[in-house]
């Protein structure tokens, strides 16, 4: 083959090669992400007094 048929072929083939090249971009958003949560929480506290501690307190009332 000449070369004057190969510089085009080869540019056709760069051409291509260069469109089929995948391309990803990262980017920051430009606004703020918002980010809404409803949540609702519920807790329970139990606390268990030993009845015999109990009878103890109530016995020496006054000791605090």
């Amino acid at each position: 083959m000449r070369a004057s048929r190969l510089i085009p072929i080869g540019l056709l083939y760069v051409m291509v090669a260069a469109g089929c090249t995948p391309t990803v971009a990262v980017k920051a958003p430009s606004e703020p992400i918002t980010v809404n949560l409803n949540v609702k929480i519920e807790h329970e506290i139990r606390v268990k007094v030993d009845k015999d501690l109990e009878n103890l307190f109530d016995d020496k009332e006054g000791i605090f």
